[in-house]
C-alpha cells in the first residue's frame, strides 16, 4: 500500500469496532470509506460514506471498488450469527479478491473453548457450543482463502470490549449502563475470575497495524490488552470513574442464567459461553508484540473514563 494514498474500506462502520477503526484511520490521515447498510455513519470529516448490505455480493463488491485493504468489522445480533455471518464472510472474500485488496478480520476468542492457562494463537479449536463452532469455521474459511491465493488475509482477535460505541457488550449492558442509571451492576459467572477486557480503540489500532505489515497475512494474531481484571475490580473502577459513592453489585451464576434465558434471547445465546467468566480467561498478546514491537495498551481507568464520557456526551445517561 502506498501510505496515505491507499484506500481503507471499513465494513460495519456503525458498530463499535468499525467506528473505532474508522476513527483511528482518519486520525492517521488515511483515505477511508465507511460502509454501512444505511449509508450513514458517525464518521470524522473527510471520510467517504458508502451504502451496502454485505449479504448482497454485488453491493459488497461495489462498495469495495478501489480498495487496498478491507476491514471486516461487521457483527450482527447474537441470534442471527448462523444465518448472516457465513454469507457475509464469503461475500467480503469475493469483494476483496475482485478489488485485489487485502482483508483484515476483527474476530473474538470463542473458538478455543475451555482452556487451562492464557489463550495463545497455537491453541487448537475446541469450541464449547454452536457459536464457537461458527467462529472457528469463519476463521478457517478466511485462512483457507488466503492459502488458496484468493485474498491476502489476516485475523486479529480480542476479548470482551469496553470503549466508546461498545454498547452491546457485557461491560456496557451489565455494568456501565446500570451504574450510570444508578442501578445495580451485574456480572456473570464469577466476580473473582480474571478476565481480559479489550479497549476497543486498542483493538482498532491493532487491526490497522496488521493491515500495514506483510508479516501479518495468513496468520491469526491476538491484539494485546491491559492486564486482566476480575469482574469485581472492573465494577469498582466503573463506579469510581462514574463518581458514584457506592455501587450495588450482583452476579448471574449458571443457575440464574438458565432461568433468565427463558425470557431473554441474549441470555439464552450467552449461556454457552458462560465458562469464559467462570474461570480465568486471559489473552496472550506476546506473539503480536514479538512481531510488531511493543504495543502500548490503554490503562483500564482511562479506557473506562473514555467510555463513560462517550455515554454522557450523547446524553444517554448521567
Amino acid at each position: 500500500m502506498n501510505g496515505s494514498e491507499a484506500l481503507h474500506v471499513v465494513f460495519g462502520a456503525n458498530g463499535g469496532l468499525g467506528q473505532a477503526v474508522v476513527r483511528q484511520l482518519a486520525e492517521q490521515g488515511k483515505r477511508v470509506r465507511a460502509v454501512t447498510r444505511s449509508g450513514q455513519a458517525a464518521a470524522p470529516p473527510g471520510v467517504e460514506l458508502a451504502q451496502a448490505d454485505a449479504r448482497d455480493p454485488a453491493a459488497a463488491r461495489q462498495a469495495s471498488a478501489g480498495a487496498d485493504v478491507i476491514y471486516h468489522t461487521i457483527n450482527v445480533p447474537y441470534d442471527r450469527w448462523s444465518d448472516m455471518l457465513p454469507p457475509i464472510m464469503e461475500n467480503l472474500i469475493a469483494a476483496a479478491a475482485a478489488a485485489n485488496a487485502r482483508m483484515v478480520y476483527g474476530d473474538n476468542l470463542y473458538m478455543y473453548g475451555k482452556v487451562e492457562g492464557p489463550l495463545h494463537e497455537d491453541l487448537p479449536y475446541r469450541p464449547v457450543g454452536k457459536k464457537g463452532q461458527l467462529r472457528a469455521g469463519l476463521a478457517d474459511r478466511l485462512i483457507a482463502a488466503h492459502k488458496e491465493g484468493k485474498v491476502q488475509a489476516a485475523i486479529g482477535r480480542a476479548s470482551d470490549f469496553v470503549g466508546p460505541g461498545a454498547t452491546n457488550t457485557i461491560t456496557g449492558l451489565l455494568v456501565i449502563e446500570p451504574i450510570l442509571k444508578g442501578k445495580k451492576a451485574m456480572w456473570i459467572g464469577s466476580l473473582d475470575a480474571p478476565h481480559t477486557i479489550s479497549y476497543i480503540d486498542d483493538v482498532a489500532r491493532g487491526l490497522i497495524i496488521l493491515a500495514e505489515h506483510d508479516r501479518a497475512y495468513g496468520e491469526v494474531w491476538h491484539i494485546p490488552a491491559s492486564e486482566p481484571l476480575t469482574g469485581r475490580q472492573f465494577i469498582e473502577m466503573v463506579c469510581e470513574q462514574a463518581e458514584r459513592q457506592a455501587c450495588d453489585v450482583g452476579v448471574y451464576k449458571r443457575t440464574a442464567m438458565r432461568l433468565v434465558s427463558v425470557i431473554s434471547p441474549m441470555a439464552r445465546e450467552a449461556l454457552e459461553n458462560l465458562y469464559q467468566f467462570e474461570q480465568p480467561f486471559v489473552l496472550d498478546g506476546s506473539k503480536f508484540e514479538g512481531a510488531f514491537g511493543p504495543f502500548e495498551t490503554t490503562p483500564h481507568r482511562e479506557a473506562i473514563g473514555a467510555t463513560i464520557d462517550w455515554y454522557r456526551s450523547r446524553g444517554i445517561f448521567g
